[in-house]
């Protein structure tokens, strides 16, 4: 999971995560990714429109977010 957090940093992706909180909640977050340490990483979270800090381990799972241009009629 790791290599896929920093691969999303490094691209500069908006990604969905799934994320399973310490009280064992689970959330679905809309996340940037800007730092990656040892068992953590930092990203900006649209949910709570705030940075926090996130637990590599609690990650169920990443969606990179795709943006379609519209169509010209």
């Amino acid at each position: 999971m790791k290599e896929q957090i920093l691969k999303v940093m490094q691209r500069n992706q908006l990604v969905d995560m799934m994320y399973i909180a310490k009280s064992g909640e689970i959330t679905k977050r809309r996340i940037k990714v800007t730092k990656v340490l040892d068992d953590k990483f930092n990203a900006y979270c649209f949910l709570k429109h705030a940075n926090r800090i996130f637990c590599i381990d609690n990650v169920l799972a990443l969606v990179p977010v795709i943006r379609k241009e519209r169509e010209v009629i």
